[in-house]
């Protein structure tokens, strides 16, 4: 289906399948109680050569919850030696125990709070519903959306008859111009993208986007690359697609099947890799209409920007120039009738929690069970809540954050990024090898960082969308519109730097180049990631790293202002690729499964930004001291809570298959690498841990990569 969300290069801090965001989220259990220190974490010199330093008076209350500074010290596992895998140090207790709960098909601290969160809006929604709200209020558009979902019976006895319209669209659609229009609707598959983002050389005014579009499998990698799990994979996934057709009605599933399968493998081949995705520059090509035209001729343009509401539209950015050309050359040389059945499978398989428990039930067995490996699908009422949460995001966390969201928390998190800032500042200054010029510029856009904590400070109005309790594929047809709407209507306007891209019950956080912003919802400034009466190294460890994502290899791209510019001298530029460079070597040694390795340079933005904060907030942690010695708690200095918190927010445990899926499919490396990539690299870490040569992890001084 086509994105609704135009908003391109926002650095999240999750990893998609570590915290898989809109799918697979075991009722919440309390916090591990703290172990004591000697057990887990806090070896003595024999066994990880950490001094045991002189403890302190235990911290008066109020208390943490995890623990007594906000560390579960439970979690780790003390055979292992931090220098040979600290992810195993830290988390190796927990995760030898563990068992992945079977609605999920990883999880970790993110789905913790997930949990948490999903159940705090389903008491939100009920309670809203409970108190039979006026037409158009948020209280009766949440209520009567999960009504909808929640309504097995009447899904069942409705069977296709709310899909009936839009299907025979498809099959009314018997020209190339008829389904070149289909493609431009929300709801509908295509291969093209349309969003609406801020332009990015020019980020006070919206640009048209036009991108290659997703298929049925997570990745061109999926189609293409000559593995036994894959093709096993592809093979299911044909079985699929054929049932799919077959549950809808068509006469001919299997060969229709394979056609599809064959049209999706055509697409793969011309589509681009992750790698040369995320490059901003490559993707950024701004093109009159005409232009468009002449580049990719074999595609109805003129209909599908018409059908899309911007059929005057005569300025576009087009992001994967050789794959849009291609990709209309296949459009041009497919059957009508190829593509008719590809629109329909699409169509009922994106639909299908909304559709009878056939439906449902079969798309799980492929996603959820043959591709990610995730036993049980979650309960229905979850589901709803996830699906009220991307209809009606911003109504329902109004409601979240006036009962969850104390302002302390708030108060905290400005003053620690106060001190992220002021670190970042000394650490700019402090580069050897970036010159004066680029120094200058970097100190620019600092200055300009605009923090977002919490919630919008304005929230959008919904009370244009239509929610009926007893029309479920309606109210996802006519939210999809509605968001669509929202976003063509703005687009002569400036742009909106105060809107948010996430909700406040999400568990993330991201950092937007557009806006030069960082934002942390309200839902993940909770423990583990912060907690206003834990420790400082814990909460600078935990959730201070996000801001790295600024100065990242694409995010370093855009200036003060979010204009995508050139702002580094050629020197500069120069020497920060090296180390890139040698930064991708370093995660692309990682093995996440067995023949299986991480693509460093698919994952070398997150890495750099991952290194980059853990840098920024241990200096910031340094400098909220004020020259004062940290306290010892549970026999542990302050530097090594500081790392312990980072690993352990990483913690996290996958089924094969969700793992493939990440290292495949995304732009973040595996939690476990998100741990052993960047500490080695960081001086502070080696002293605290007492890590010494022949130390699996070890990297000598004049290796390790410094950036930031």
């Amino acid at each position: 289906m086509r994105s609704l969300l135009g908003v391109a290069a926002l650095a999240a801090l999750a990893a998609c399948a570590a915290k898989p965001a809109k799918e697979n989220p075991v009722p919440v259990a309390a916090a591990p109680a703290a172990a004591p220190a000697a057990a887990v974490l806090a070896p003595g010199a024999d066994q990880a050569g950490l001094a045991r330093p002189p403890a302190v008076a235990a911290q008066s209350a109020p208390r943490p919850a995890i623990g007594d500074c906000g560390l579960d010290l439970s979690a780790g596992d003390r055979s292992v030696r931090p220098g040979d895998d600290f992810f195993a140090y830290a988390n190796g207790a927990w995760y030898g125990s563990f068992v992945i709960p079977a609605d999920h098909s990883s999880y970790g601290p993110f789905n913790t709070l997930e949990e948490l969160s999903t159940q705090r809006v389903r008491a939100i929604i009920e309670a809203a519903a409970a108190v039979h709200p006026a037409a158009g209020t948020p209280e009766q558009q949440i209520g009567d959306y999960y009504a909808s979902f929640m309504d097995e019976q009447s899904i069942e006895a409705n069977g296709l008859a709310p899909a009936q319209a839009d299907l025979k669209r498809i099959a009314a659609a018997t020209t190339r111009e008829a389904l070149a229009r289909l493609f431009a609707l929300p709801g509908f598959a295509s291969l093209f993208d349309i969003d609406l983002p801020p332009d990015f050389r020019n980020p006070d005014r919206y640009a048209v986007l036009i991108s290659e579009s997703n298929l049925g499998l997570p990745d061109r990698d999926y189609y293409l690359k000559d593995d036994p799990q894959l093709r096993a994979l592809r093979e299911k996934y044909v079985a699929y697609i054929a049932q799919i057709l077959q549950l809808g009605g068509s006469a001919d599933a299997t060969a229709r099947a394979h056609d599809i399968m064959a049209f999706e493998t055509e697409a793969a081949k011309v589509q681009w890799p992750i790698e040369r995705r995320r490059d901003v520059d490559a993707t950024y090509n701004p093109r009159t209409r005409e232009q468009l035209l002449s580049l990719a001729p074999g595609f109805p343009w003129a209909a599908f920007l018409e059908s899309a509401q911007l059929g005057s539209r005569q300025d576009l950015v087009l992001a994967e120039l050789t794959a849009i050309r291609d990709l209309a050359q296949l459009f041009s040389r497919t059957p009508v009738t190829t593509l008719q059945a590809w629109l329909t499978f699409q169509y009922l398989s994106g639909h299908a929690p909304y559709l009878p428990r056939r439906f449902d039930s079969a798309q799980f067995a492929f996603y959820g069970q043959a591709l990610r490996g995730q036993p049980e699908q979650r309960e229905r009422w979850k589901r709803a809540v996830d699906e009220v949460n991307a209809a009606l995001g911003e109504p329902v966390g109004r409601l979240y954050v006036a009962q969850y969201f104390p302002p302390e928390s708030k108060a905290k998190m400005l003053s620690l990024v106060g001190d992220l800032l002021a670190a970042l500042n000394e650490r700019i200054d402090e580069l050897d090898w970036m010159t004066t010029e680029t120094r200058s510029r970097a100190h620019e856009k600092l200055a300009t960082f605009t923090l977002k904590i919490g919630y919008p400070d304005e929230w959008k109005d919904y009370s244009a969308l239509v929610i009926r309790r007893d029309d479920l594929l309606g109210n996802v047809r006519r939210a999809a519109e509605w968001h669509w709407n929202y976003q063509v209507a703005r687009l002569d306007k400036p742009v909106d730097r105060a809107e948010w891209q996430m909700n406040p019950q999400d568990i993330n956080a991201y950092y937007n180049p557009s806006n030069n912003e960082i934002v942390f919802p309200a839902a993940i400034l909770q423990p583990p990631f912060f907690d206003p009466n834990a420790d400082a190294a814990v909460n600078f460890g935990a959730i201070g790293a996000v801001i790295g994502h600024g100065f990242d290899d694409q995010g370093r791209k855009f200036g003060p202002e979010g204009g995508l510019e050139d702002w580094w001298t050629p020197a500069d530029e120069q020497v920060f690729s090296a180390r890139t460079a040698r930064l991708i070597q370093e995660y692309s040694r990682f093995e996440a499964l067995p023949g299986l390795k991480v693509n460093g340079a698919n994952t070398v933005g997150e890495n750099i930004g991952d290194l980059g904060g853990l840098n920024m907030a241990y200096e910031a942690y340094r400098l909220s001291l004020h020259g004062a010695p940290a306290p010892v708690i549970d026999g542990l200095t302050g530097v090594q809570r500081f790392f312990l918190a980072y690993a352990q927010v990483w913690r996290s445990k996958y089924r094969d298959g969700a793992l493939r899926e990440l290292v495949l499919s995304d732009v973040h490396s595996p939690d476990r690498f998100r741990v052993n990539g960047p500490l080695p690299n960081i001086d502070a870490w080696y002293e605290a841990f007492n890590v010494q040569p022949g130390d699996k992890l070890y990297i000598k001084p004049e290796d390790r990569v410094r950036i930031w």
